[in-house]
């Protein structure tokens, strides 16, 4: 079975001058999968999970998730799939005066009446189920804690915690791992990974940790400036591949420290 297709896909950034940010994509990624896109900043990595969570219209082309066409549905319908996936965003939208538990367990609305998720409000109703999630991530201890007494990196983690409280066969995760050390990120992607095989969802993760990406995922998808450069199994892909898909990035930043991109590319190609 195949999650999502997508055929010389092309889409466009909102606003003044509609900006392509993928061009041509072709993409196919069967349901069970685990995927890593990879590329440098700007890439198009963020609008392609935006896309495939049906958050984002493509502007032409072939695009199906689970078998249909999203935008040829009825909005009430386009709705119901979009509850299939979940997108995971690098900095979650959790409201800054509301208890962890609370936005941990919003990945329960669209199962819920709107009186029960009103009651939840004043009453958690399933805190053991947040706390389950949370401890997976080493969060059990902020169950109660507000999110605006979260670092960076735990509010990731929280919104991570809310994916595993859905019940989402497509998990889109956009750089999980920015704001949190080595330990910590190779913790959060082995949990990513067990829940996504243990519920047999398709995984779909950006990271800039290209050592990371090798280490985790057997698929491997190169993308700069909006286009796919390769699709390849891990095994496949070479240090001059990395090379030149980040090659922008790394004269930027040669320019600018004569010694940092060196230093990168020895240390793994961690960028």
């Amino acid at each position: 079975m195949t999650t999502y297709s997508l055929e010389q896909l092309t889409v466009r950034h909102p606003g003044a001058g509609r900006r392509a940010a993928l061009h041509d994509i072709s993409l196919v990624v069967a349901q069970g999968e685990h995927v890593a896109l990879i590329g440098p900043s700007g890439a198009g990595k963020t609008t392609l999970l935006a896309t495939l969570a049906c958050a984002q219209r493509p502007d032409s082309g072939r695009f199906t998730a689970f078998g249909v066409d999203p935008w040829a549905l009825p909005e009430a319908q386009r709705h119901r799939l979009r509850a299939r996936a979940f997108l995971a965003p690098q900095t979650p939208p959790l409201p800054p005066r509301q208890r962890v538990v609370t936005a941990v367990l919003a990945a329960r609305l669209p199962h819920w009446s709107l009186w029960r998720a009103l009651r939840s409000l004043f009453k958690p109703l399933e805190p053991e189920a947040a706390w389950q999630a949370l401890a997976r991530f080493q969060l059990g201890d902020k169950l109660y804690a507000r999110v605006d007494r979260l670092s960076g990196g735990e509010r990731q983690r929280c919104g991570l915690a809310r994916l595993l409280l859905s019940d989402a066969q497509a998990l889109l995760v956009d750089e999980p791992l920015s704001a949190l050390d080595p330990t910590l990120a190779q913790l959060t992607l082995a949990t990513l990974r067990q829940e996504a095989t243990a519920r047999g969802a398709t995984l779909i993760c950006s990271l800039h940790q290209v050592d990371m990406a090798r280490a985790h995922f057997a698929r491997l998808v190169g993308l700069k400036d909006g286009r796919i450069v390769f699709d390849l199994p891990r095994e496949a892909v070479s240090e001059a591949m990395l090379a030149a898909l980040y090659q922008n990035e790394v004269d930027g930043a040669a320019g600018a420290a004569p010694h940092a991109a060196p230093a990168r590319l020895a240390a793994g190609a961690c960028f």
